[in-house]
């Protein structure tokens, strides 16, 4: 996978994520602020990954 994709993944289940955790919230459906926590979570994750790629290739193009 990419490190455009990982970070395009990872922001939306980060948005997801947040999304579920409000809808948990306004409901009080405390199993479905967890989910979205878990998602947030993977999200963030998924983005760092992303983040490390990018990194490591311009670490990899410099002299």
């Amino acid at each position: 996978m990419s490190s455009t994709s990982d970070k395009a993944k990872g922001l939306a289940n980060e948005a997801v994520g947040n999304i579920k955790q409000g809808v948990g919230k306004v409901t009080d459906n405390d199993k479905l602020r967890a989910e979205g926590k878990a998602q947030e979570v993977k999200g963030e994750t998924q983005q760092a990954v992303g983040k490390a790629k990018d990194a490591v290739k311009d670490a990899v193009k410099k002299p």
